[in-house]
């Protein structure tokens, strides 16, 4: 069965750094384009960044460019997410998700919280 867990998450003091992580099992990760989206409180679930399975096609949403970088480990089933620069705004839920099968799964979620 597909399994996506997030770990990583925490508070950190704006201008901070953290790296995010999402084991996946259950699919052939290697051949899956791999999804960091994030929630905050009252907005609507938005994409943050992908990276396709061979690592040739990364996207990044506006307000992250320059600041996050998305990288996967086919090896390891795991893929991440350094954050760096983090601003208040930044807080959410960080969720990864992938497509299996025509069926979108999510993870649990990792918060991260970015406050003085």
């Amino acid at each position: 069965q597909v399994q996506l867990v997030e770990s990583g998450g925490g508070s950190v003091q704006p201008g901070g750094s953290l790296r995010l992580s999402c084991a996946a099992s259950g699919f052939t990760f290697s051949s899956r384009t791999m999804y960091w989206y994030r929630q905050a409180p009252g907005k609507e679930r938005e994409l943050v960044a992908s990276i396709t399975s061979t690592g040739e096609r990364i996207t990044y949403a506006d307000v992250v460019k320059g600041r996050f970088a998305i990288s996967g480990d086919n090896a390891a089933n795991t893929v991440y997410l350094q954050m760096n620069s983090l601003k208040p705004e930044d807080t959410a839920v960080y969720y990864c998700t992938a497509v299996v099968a025509f069926r979108r799964y999510w993870g649990p979620g990792t918060q991260v919280t970015v406050s003085s």
